[in-house]
């Protein structure tokens, strides 16, 4: 092209790219580390202050409760005091039968009630969770470290376990904190979240069978076939008395939860109904002497505060890497809960919790709980659920929890002998059946069908298979779902929308226009190793169909071709080899490749390359509509000199 027909263009163009100034290496580093595992940055307050001051801040963003505690209020308190109350009425029947659950000693929940809610209060930083033992990780820990050790026949070197477990479940969930490495729970998504849960609250609604029916021998497996064979071989030893009386509590249980979400300010029904049954439960059995006709109790619960369980930890154990991969797993799966609760309940009442706090105070409550006879404690729905709506203020009604059950530990453990199993039972059945979240799932259908393939994923592997099996489905399909996203990218043709110069994808505006002798490609992610080999092909089968294109439809031959990397945040040398292939492949063809609005980081890897070099720098432009507007001041000048070359002028070359 002739020097004349650049200065035109170059008139043309009002806008340069710009090239961002070189960094020190050191400095570009700290840059990304800081966004990295710094985004919110926690630092901005230390900023300009005394190193006293900045002691003092030190210690309020790491124990909350003195950060809070001088502005607390009496009429705060009496609002705490109310929803601590109405938290341990539940908290109390939950522990016991969680407890079951993991089939450790039913005072365990019970303890498990007490230390943990204190220690969160000092260090959380949520308002409404309350803290408390789940039935998920409850199943899991008796699944998982009962495959290792028989809980009837080796019980103490099972509890010893479950003990091991909770610690290193509260190491690995401080630590994930302490290291800002919050967002591993995040490959936990939302799908697999839903789909998990709902397997494992079927499976323990099945697991309770046995008490519902009576039944003294049962398959220690959890998944469905296992468990309706078991049910199914047992008839002759189903035990009636058993069965009415649980259909009659679950009934009672499951009333009480309709008619508080028909009547909200009624919540305190369904708050107490546990308790309610607990009570009602055990005087019945107490005066029709029902334990001697098949009706099991718990029996006796010795009184007093959690004994010392330090030297309980089994690190010398056998079975030591079961206890940590049980750990492992227990913690992100009540780290996924815990933090999500706090957040959803945070944004009802227009605050703001730190994610990477509430993980270091689970994991600190999770080893001091360790350590004083507790096993895995998280913030349950169900629970905190009734906390909100409680009127709770702060996390003092975890403190007046953690004292009523300090109450109960102390003087009334002896009246929970002749609570039936078969109550506690129907309690866990009416608390799981809240957790299968089938309106989720069919909304996960409506939006994305790949998110509830994976849910669904999950909750069959967990149903049909193992607890193991349905998490490790679900996270697999949700890592090949991020590395597809990655590898396989979108690409877009823009095209111009009419009376404007806004270009947008033509599959998304199918009025917008094709611009005669331009093919513009949208590319809708950054350029890795892992899809540069990708977006190599895909755009040579842009360019094949394109020109197909023009050949049926008779326009004007393809001239152009214009990637628009607006959304391109990043690029590796992988990347920048793709890009010169491409514009090498671009020249073979005889056409001509365009860059609009390249990124900060792009553009500076591009010039380092010597890829800008290569390309031209007069082939860079800030934006689309640019980069179209000098490709058809080009085009058109070209079609002037090839007229003029027709009457023997000067040859125009591009």
């Amino acid at each position: 092209m002739g020097s004349n027909n650049m200065d035109n263009m170059d008139h043309e163009c009002l806008h340069k790219v710009a090239i961002p100034p070189a960094k020190p290496f050191v400095r570009s580093l700290a840059t990304t580390l800081k966004e990295t595992f710094f985004p919110d940055d926690p630092f901005r307050q230390f900023r300009g202050q005394s190193p006293s001051r900045k002691l003092v801040l030190g210690l309020q963003y790491f124990v909350p409760i003195l950060e809070w505690a001088p502005r607390y209020t009496f009429h705060s308190f009496k609002a705490d005091l109310v929803a601590g109350i109405t938290i341990a009425s539940l908290a109390v029947p939950q522990g016991i039968s969680y407890a079951q659950l993991a089939n450790i000693p039913s005072i365990i929940g019970l303890y498990s009630s007490f230390v943990p809610p204190l220690v969160y209060a000092m260090l959380g930083s949520s308002r409404d969770v309350a803290v408390g033992t789940v039935a998920v990780a409850s199943l899991l820990i008796s699944s998982m470290l009962g495959k290792e050790v028989s809980p009837t026949e080796r019980t103490k070197e099972y509890v010893q376990l479950v003990f091991t477990s909770t610690f290193f479940s509260g190491v690995f969930q401080a630590s994930l904190g302490f290291l800002r490495l919050g967002f591993v729970v995040d490959f936990l998504s939302h799908a697999t979240i839903v789909g998990f849960m709902g397997g494992a609250a079927t499976v323990v609604c099945l697991q309770q069978l046995k008490s519902m029916l009576g039944l003294v021998h049962f398959t220690h497996a959890t998944d469905l076939i296992s468990v309706v064979r078991s049910v199914v071989t047992q008839v002759h030893e189903w035990r009636w008395e058993s069965g009415v009386l649980g259909c009659c509590f679950l009934f009672f249980l499951l009333l009480t939860r309709y008619y508080s979400k028909k009547r909200p300010a009624f919540f305190w029904i369904n708050a107490m109904a546990p308790l309610t049954s607990v009570i009602l439960g055990s005087l019945l059995v107490y005066l029709t002497h029902a334990e001697k006709h098949g009706v099991e109790v718990i029996g006796h619960l010795k009184k007093g505060l959690n004994p010392p369980s330090m030297t309980e930890l089994a690190f010398g154990s056998p079975h030591l890497m079961t206890a940590i991969k049980v750990g492992i797993i227990t913690g992100i799966i009540a780290l996924a809960e815990g933090v999500a609760v706090g957040r959803s309940f945070a944004t009802f009442k227009n605050y703001h919790i730190d994610g990477n706090k509430e993980m270091i105070a689970f994991g600190m409550m999770n080893i001091a709980g360790s350590c004083t006879s507790c096993y895995l404690t998280s913030g349950p729905f169900s629970r905190t659920a009734v906390n909100f709506n409680a009127g709770c203020q702060s996390a003092v009604s975890n403190i007046v929890m953690a004292t009523a059950v300090m109450i109960t530990l102390l003087f009334l453990t002896p009246l929970f002998h002749y609570t039936p199993l078969v109550v506690l039972a129907s309690i866990i059945i009416s608390a799981m059946l809240g957790l299968i979240d089938y309106e989720a799932a069919i909304h996960l259908w409506k939006i994305d069908k790949f998110d509830f393939v994976v849910c669904i994923s999950a909750y069959l592997g967990v149903v049909f298979g193992s607890i193991e099996i349905g998490l490790i489905t679900a996270v697999v399909l949700s890592l090949m779902r991020v590395v597809i996203s990655i590898a396989r990218p979108r690409t877009f043709e823009l095209g111009n929308i009419p009376n404007s110069t806004i270009y947008r994808s033509v599959d998304q505006y199918p009025n917008a226009a094709h611009v005669p002798g331009v093919l513009i490609l949208q590319i809708d992610s950054p350029i890795y190793f892992a899809n540069a080999n990708y977006f190599r092909e895909r755009i040579s089968r842009w360019i094949y169909e394109e020109e197909d294109r023009v050949k049926t439809s008779g326009e004007n031959s393809l001239q152009y071709i214009v990637l628009d990397l607006s959304a391109v945040g990043s690029i590796d040398t992988s990347g920048i080899s793709m890009l010169d292939e491409t514009r090498k492949n671009v020249d073979r063809r005889g056409l001509k490749l365009v860059l609009a609005n390249p990124r900060s980081e792009v553009i500076k890897k591009l010039e380092k390359s010597k890829f800008i070099e290569s390309l031209g720098e007069e082939w860079i432009y800030l934006t689309v509509g640019e980069a179209v507007g000098a490709c058809n001041f080009m085009f058109h000048t070209c079609k002037q000199n090839q007229a003029r070359v027709a009457f023997g002028a000067q040859d125009c070359n591009v």
